[in-house]
């Protein structure tokens, strides 16, 4: 897909716009796993999450090889359009972003604030990004996947940073949406030549990329419920999926129960805000906290952006009442 020298050229570019963001280890959290832990902070960037940087680079490239775009089309539940509305109104380009209905009010507002035209279509993800695309075919937009080389490319950046900074990680927990983040991680840890286990974590409601890892193929689901929305995946990319099941060791699935309770423990024990997929890599090493000992864990929190009404709703609560209150 890339190279080292390219990925360092991809750095250099992120970091224009998105300074290095830490790799930091936290007692309490070590505590509570009975380990060492490094967590990379994602949640530090200009939107708040790690797709930022698949945008500057994807937008950089699009600029440089096709200068007349009029416009690009995509379709999200939050953070890859946050990416592409963000890198969009850095090079002068239009952005129009598809969301489905009932999609985060907070990062619908984040979107337009970056300069997107923002449009609600549809129940879920998928429904959306069918209508972004047709309208890019007839309006003459560029439509901008969920899933590509480019935006790997920029996404991976923040895994060199924190190979680089923690080299002998044993175990690296990342969640899975559409792909990109995992991939990401593969990719520089074999350029790096390390030997770091990668394991990705899905929800529970929407499991489509573990259950294409166990079965060997792809496999979709007909929804993907979960309050986790970044998770929220019903049919993998077929790129990724053929990277992941030869890059990462196995997928873990984990509940909104458990996911819940890692945002309130990652407040707790860091005072770090972490929006459901962001949690999900600590939701995943504390269900598997029993086989961690003696080993170097990493955890990427992916992103910090979760509506507070949701928040209110699903983590302030004890678990069984969020569960009532959602219903």
């Amino acid at each position: 897909m890339f190279d080292l020298k390219e990925l360092e050229r991809a750095h250099a570019i992120v970091g224009q716009a998105v300074p290095a963001t830490p790799a930091r280890g936290w007692p309490l959290l070590a505590e509570r796993l009975g380990t060492e832990v490094v967590v990379k902070h994602e949640n530090h960037t200009p939107i708040g999450a790690f797709k930022v940087r698949g945008g500057l680079v994807y937008l950089g490239r699009l600029k440089r090889e096709r200068p007349n775009t009029p416009g690009i089309i995509s379709a999200t539940r939050g953070n890859h359009g946050q990416s592409l509305a963000f890198a969009a109104s850095r090079h002068g380009v239009p952005a129009v972003i598809y969301v489905p209905r009932g999609n985060s009010v907070e990062k619908n507002r984040a979107m337009k604030a970056f300069g997107a035209e923002l449009v609600e279509h549809g129940e879920d993800f998928q429904a959306a990004r069918e209508e972004a695309e047709r309208r890019a075919q007839f309006a003459g937009l560029h439509m901008v996947p969920s899933f590509h080389p480019n935006l790997v490319l920029g996404v991976a950046t923040y895994a060199l940073e924190l190979f680089r900074a923690a080299p002998d990680l044993d175990i690296l927990y990342v969640p899975i949406g559409q792909g990109s983040g995992i991939c990401g991680c593969i990719m520089a840890r074999d350029l790096l030549g390390l030997k770091t286990e990668i394991v990705g974590v899905q929800s529970t409601e929407a499991p489509s990329y573990a259950l294409s890892f166990a079965a060997g193929t792809i496999v979709t689901t007909e929804t993907s419920n979960t309050l986790a929305d970044g998770m929220a995946t019903r049919i993998p990319d077929a790129d990724a999926f053929a990277l992941i099941r030869k890059g990462a060791s196995r997928i873990i699935q984990v509940t909104d129960d458990e996911v819940a309770a890692a945002i309130r423990a990652y407040w707790t024990d860091t005072h770090n805000l972490a929006e459901g997929a962001g949690a999900a890599a600590l939701a995943a090493a504390l269900q598997e906290k029993s086989k961690l000992g003696g080993k170097r864990v990493g955890l990427v929190l992916s992103g910090g952006n979760i509506d507070f009404d949701l928040f209110k709703r699903w983590v302030m609560a004890d678990a069984p009442q969020a569960q009532k209150v959602v219903a």
